[in-house]
């Protein structure tokens, strides 16, 4: 089980990726899914995640 901190480092480094695809949100939301349901955290990254991906579609 990974720390707080290290998902938020290794979702940050999927994140900032230019070449970003469905393919590393998926590994973002694997990320998530190491935290705690009740984690500020989780919600937080969950919600960037989410408006990520809205974004994303709607340059496609």
């Amino acid at each position: 089980m990974l720390t707080e901190s290290q998902v938020e480092t290794s979702f940050r480094k999927l994140i900032n990726n230019p070449d970003r695809n469905e393919e590393t949100f998926d590994k973002a939301e694997e990320l998530l899914d190491e935290l705690r349901c009740e984690s500020p955290l989780r919600h937080r990254l969950s919600v960037e995640l989410e408006e990520l991906r809205a974004l994303a579609a709607s340059k496609s």
